[in-house]
């Protein structure tokens, strides 16, 4: 992987600086609007097998209901942010919220495997609001290195949804059905849609806003896809997000099935590796103004793609069990945490906030599309069950194809700055 410098950081000016209380509302408000969204993923997965079982679905089945709310917040990004853009931020937010709240609830009630991947679907377009939308209100009040530092706070705060999400998943099982988790889901989107509406005034004056044209939205994806700097660390991005997503989408069935474990056990082993994410990106935070933000990103890099070849090497010797596979996680999810706020800050800071919007929904398609369509190869096996083999195998290709893509996009960067 080339370590060659990147150019300077361009943007490291800051806006005017904000009152701390305002900040610290700030992070608590988009945390729990962002967080929303880990949850619907998190909440569920120590009951994958139960609801397999549930619905007589198969594995791969109840493995596309995870998949199915990526790709609809894939595509629910490209409508959801050129709309941020031309209308505000709140209005979209808040229609994304009221629908989100709707499919949270319904989802208590699916017939099928095939209804519930639907109705996943359509729970994935809402809940594009959340994610993008954040992310593009951040890059309103701030630039630089303060984007960096207040992703890392804001993942602070987001992190305690898969950390505690498997963990009061698999709680809840231990009480009811598996449709408690959606009933707890529904009640914090209910949490959510009161805090944006009541505490999140409008982050973009309606001087900046742009006109939602066709042609003017294509002219801005085009320029995007063509600017180096906004598609090399999300192209990044995208592939580690591949990494981690295959390990959120199987190792529920890979743990239970494949070693052993409980539900419970799961939901331990989860919320450890989430503790590493959370002090991955907290430790970035750290470091920011003494680390230049390229070397970050590629410290990141290194442990990610370290971490995976060590889980590919404990399978192909047949070490691997529960105790080596969550410290490998473990070591992984914290490099991981350096990955996201470099990449995301180097996306974003690096385009007007006319179009952030536009450039943070086209950064978040191209994550969930590719991140969540990655993962579910390791659901392509003969059996039609994935193992920690096809597991290992699609997280450690990814991961070579983030450095490679990195590593590329950076040298055409510094040669165009040279």
């Amino acid at each position: 992987m080339s370590t060659a410098t990147a150019p300077a950081e361009t943007t490291t000016t800051t806006t005017a600086p904000k009152p701390r209380r305002s900040i610290v509302a700030l992070v608590l408000v988009l945390g729990t609007l962002a967080a929303t969204g880990p949850l619907a993923t998190d909440l569920y997965l120590p009951a994958f097998p139960v609801i397999a079982d549930d619905l007589n679905a198969t594995e791969n089945q109840i493995a596309l209901t995870l998949t199915s709310a990526m790709i609809g917040m894939a595509l629910g990004q490209l409508v959801v942010g050129p709309m941020s853009d031309a209308w505000g931020r709140r209005r979209p937010l808040l229609i994304g919220t009221v629908i989100f709240t709707i499919t949270s609830l319904l989802c208590m009630f699916v017939p099928s495997a095939e209804a519930f991947i639907a109705l996943r679907f359509v729970q994935g377009l809402a809940g594009a609001a959340g994610a993008v939308i954040s992310r593009a209100i951040a890059r309103d009040h701030f630039e630089g290195d303060d984007v960096a530092r207040f992703f890392s706070r804001l993942m602070l705060v987001t992190m305690l949804a898969p950390m505690l999400g498997p963990v009061l998943g698999a709680q809840l099982l231990e009480f009811g059905p598996w449709q408690l988790g959606f009933a707890v889901l529904t009640a914090v989107s209910v949490i959510s849609l009161v805090l944006v509406y009541f505490f999140l005034p409008e982050s973009l004056p309606r001087e900046q806003r742009v006109p939602l044209r066709p042609a003017t939205l294509w002219s801005t994806v085009k320029g995007l896809l063509r600017d180096v700097r906004f598609i090399g660390p999300t192209l990044t991005l995208s592939m580690a997000f591949g990494a981690m997503f295959t390990y959120i989408a199987n190792f529920s069935f890979v743990s239970q099935n494949e070693f052993g474990a409980t539900p419970q056990q799961f939901a331990l082993m989860f919320g450890i590796n989430t503790v590493g994410l959370l002090a991955g990106t907290q430790l970035n935070a750290f470091l920011i103004g003494k680390v230049e933000m390229h070397r970050r990103l590629v410290y990141g890099l290194v442990g990610t793609l370290t971490a995976v070849a060590a889980l590919a090497l404990l399978d192909v010797a047949g070490g691997a069990g529960l105790v080596s596979i969550t410290v490998v996680f473990f070591v992984m999810m914290f490099s991981v945490g350096f990955v996201f706020p470099n990449a995301s800050t180097m996306s974003l800071a690096s385009q007007s906030p006319q179009v952030a919007g536009t450039a943070s929904a086209l950064m978040g398609t191209l994550q969930f599309a590719l991140g969540g369509g990655l993962s579910s190869l390791a659901t392509m096996t003969g059996s039609g069950t994935v193992t920690l083999d096809s597991m290992a195998v699609v997280m450690l290709g990814v991961t070579v194809l983030a450095a490679v893509v990195y590593a590329f996009s950076s040298r055409r960067v510094a040669r165009l700055a040279a």
